[in-house]
């Protein structure tokens, strides 16, 4: 059977840096050519970055898209690479309506040779195509080296049918998919299952390239494979990090004889592109790895980290700032601050108050001294015995003045010194309102917005446990993990005062927010009906916190942001 040498560029695009971008398509093929790559491909919408969200409906941005993918084709061919054809994603337009398109097109010779949108477009979650773009009506199939590549975007393998079964049809050799699939948990497994799946559909082997970094609230996992008709996985890139995929694959000589035109299942349309080159023979030394996969817990720390250093480097920020208090939130952030850009811009301060306990406050020191970032102590007792005498606060009022006084600081600091705020708080807390807005909820952007505080604690573990076993030194010090959690506002205060315990309250959370569940679905499944009712209660009235909380990386299947949706006023309480 004829060698078909692929690349895969599993890189990191900027959403809007078209010029970026086309820089990075570039340096990797050039790469992929010196590694003797026949077909090089890039992700989804990898000359606009993905994803545009409005951008997409500004005619200016789809024009600039437009013509920086025919600069793009010319100056691959001036640079010797125009024999290579390159295969990615853009923004684009319908030529019929004008309509903008989520886009791919191939590059060869200098030109743009064909060029195709993506068919099937996701409405759910994160996902809302339907509001920017037109659906593709073709099976694009090109034929390169004596064999039939087909191609295809994302979601067109998410669902029955379309260009997988069309691909099948047409007798192809492979099916290539462009990706800018979000990260969540377990969704490499998930992905793998998928893939597996819809290569047997085709009946041929499947390349599923997919982009890594992140975006906003988005992080982007990498994880790209290639996988054959039989399930057998040929080749997997490492999961977050920009990687080159490069491997040989055996493939049926070119077999797709119908005529440009012909429709096959859901009216694709057969359009046909001959690149020319002869079969060739399988090397001596093929190409081809298999990265293991992560852990899971290693697996979304690695996602906690990149979407952090990619949202404090794509908005132009070098260091930021966190309100570093002892405590187990804070610490686990400042860790993966410390990963994300260096600890050398890595800068917390203490705020301590009459209620702050001796120990929460060594434990910031210790956290401070173990990795190495800049740390400082700033007591608020002087402005909150101002307040205090001008206002004779008590109870919640009180609590959440010392928590408004740290935003205020942290502010304060920031705009003196350029630093970007990170928020410390987490998904149980978000959840059920247990947050002080203008308070801990002050911040540029939340590194663990989504974790739950059970999972905060096992990554505070894990994240130790992995310093040990490459010789260094542990970052998070032990009597955080340990001690019962606290916000220190008032004496001897810990967090199960006002809450249940984390493992049951986290329990009944990820019923209600993950699975939608009612409030009866969830006693039925055998949690005592007044926590289910207090809790259910607590989510449904703070969803006016959440909507003022800075974004944060996504992890789970359901975030709050994109992923739930639901009014700030509503009298519906039975979950």
């Amino acid at each position: 059977m004829p060698n078909l040498r692929l690349a895969l560029a599993q890189f990191d695009p900027s959403v809007g840096d078209i010029a970026h971008n086309s820089d990075e398509v570039v340096r990797w093929s050039k790469r992929a050519a010196e590694r003797g790559a026949r077909l090089v491909a890039f992700p989804e919408m990898a000359l606009t970055g993905y994803p545009v969200e409005d951008l997409a409906l500004r005619a200016s941005f789809v024009e600039a898209s437009r013509s920086a993918l025919v600069e793009l084709a010319e100056r691959l061919a001036a640079e010797g690479l125009g024999e290579v054809p390159v295969v990615l994603g853009y923004l684009g337009r319908a030529q019929a309506t004008g309509s903008p398109q989520n886009c791919a097109a191939v590059l060869h010779g200098g030109k743009v040779v064909t060029r195709f949108a993506k068919h099937f477009l996701p409405n759910y979650g994160v996902f809302d195509e339907y509001r920017y773009f037109e659906p593709g009506d073709q099976l694009p199939v090109v034929r390169l080296d004596g064999v039939d590549v087909a191609l295809a975007i994302c979601e067109d393998i998410w669902q029955e049918g379309g260009r997988v079964a069309a691909a099948g049809q047409a007798g192809a050799g492979l099916l290539l998919v462009l990706n800018g699939s979000p990260y969540e948990r377990n969704k490499d497994d998930v992905r793998l299952e998928l893939v597996r799946r819809r290569a047997a559909e085709a009946g041929c082997t499947l390349a599923y390239l997919n982009m890594v970094g992140g975006q906003d609230e988005l992080v982007f996992d990498g994880d790209s494979l290639v996988v054959d008709a039989a399930g057998q996985v040929l080749a997997r890139a490492p999961q977050f990090e920009e990687s080159l995929l490069v491997v040989d694959l055996e493939l049926p000589a070119a077999g797709v004889t119908a005529a440009d035109g012909e429709r096959f299942g859901d009216g694709l349309r057969l359009v046909r592109t001959d690149l020319g080159g002869e079969p060739r023979p399988r090397p001596a030394q093929p190409q081809g790895e298999i990265v293991p996969g992560l852990t899971d817990e290693a697996e979304i720390y690695a996602a906690l980290v990149t979407g952090t250093r990619a949202y404090v480097r794509k908005n132009g920020f070098k260091s930021v700032l966190i309100g570093l208090s002892g405590g187990i939130d804070s610490a686990l952030v400042a860790a993966i601050a410390v990963d994300a850009i260096g600890a050398e811009n890595v800068h917390c301060v203490s705020m301590p108050s009459q209620y702050s306990s001796q120990h929460s406050r060594d434990d910031a020191a210790e956290l401070a001294r173990r990795t190495g970032l800049h740390f400082r102590t700033v007591s608020i007792a002087p402005m909150f015995d101002a307040y205090m005498a001008s206002l004779g606060l008590t109870g919640l009022a009180e609590e959440n003045l010392q928590s408004r006084l740290r935003g205020t600081l942290l502010m304060a600091i920031s705009n003196q010194e350029g630093h970007i705020v990170l928020a410390p708080g987490n998904k149980s807390e978000l959840a059920v309102g247990y947050s002080t807005l203008y308070g801990d909820s002050v911040g540029a952007f939340g590194p663990i917005k989504d974790v739950y505080k059970t999972l905060i604690f096992q990554l505070c573990k894990w994240r130790n446990e992995a310093a040990a076993e490459r010789g260094e030194v542990p970052p998070i010090p032990e009597n955080t993990i340990l001690k019962p959690p606290s916000a220190e506002l008032r004496p001897d205060q810990v967090d199960s005062d006002s809450l249940p315990d984390y493992d049951l309250l986290d329990s009944i959370l990820d019923a209600y927010v993950e699975g939608d569940q009612g409030r009866d679905a969830i006693v039925a499944l055998g949690f005592e009906a007044a926590v289910v009712d207090r809790v259910v209660r607590l989510v449904d009235t703070a969803e006016y916190k959440r909507r003022q909380y800075p974004p944060g990386p996504k992890i789970s299947p359901k975030g709050f942001g994109r992923d739930r949706r639901l009014p700030i006023t509503n009298g519906w309480r039975r979950g």
